[in-house]
């Protein structure tokens, strides 16, 4: 994933699923996966049951933050990205920083031109994941 190839990542999840289980991190993985092929509806019930499986894991919180956000759900968002900075102790600085850009965008709602933001994929171990908006 840190390579941009994702769907190269949501095989190799999906082989480890079949020997492991849908364990929560598998879970995240494939969610992760789906949403930067921009396959959200896919995403959200991954990143739902992990989160539901594992409610004290603040990155599998803070990608569900980031499939929200782009899913244009802002309130929930800023709840989720809340609830991953308080799990996280304020420690990540990429679940800190999409707080901030959940609570900006929530305070200005009506945007007279789209803004441009990057929120961050946290995943646990090897690395910080990228998703950039496109125009």
């Amino acid at each position: 994933m840190a390579a941009g190839e994702y769907e190269l990542a949501l095989d190799s999840f999906t082989r480890a699923a079949l020997d492991e289980g849908m364990t929560p991190e598998i879970l995240t993985g494939i969610g992760t996966a789906n949403l930067g092929l921009g396959r959200l509806g896919q995403a959200e019930p991954m990143l739902r049951r992990a989160v539901g499986e594992t409610p004290d894991w603040p990155e599998a919180w803070n990608n569900l933050g980031v499939l929200l956000m782009e899913k244009g759900e802002l309130s929930e968002a800023k709840q989720v990205f809340q609830k991953a900075y308080a799990l996280d102790n304020g420690e990540s600085d990429s679940i800190r920083d999409n707080l901030r850009i959940a609570l900006a965008k929530s305070e200005n709602v009506v945007h007279n031109e789209q803004q441009q933001e990057e929120f961050k994929l946290v995943q646990r171990g090897q690395g910080d994941f990228v998703i950039r908006k496109t125009p």
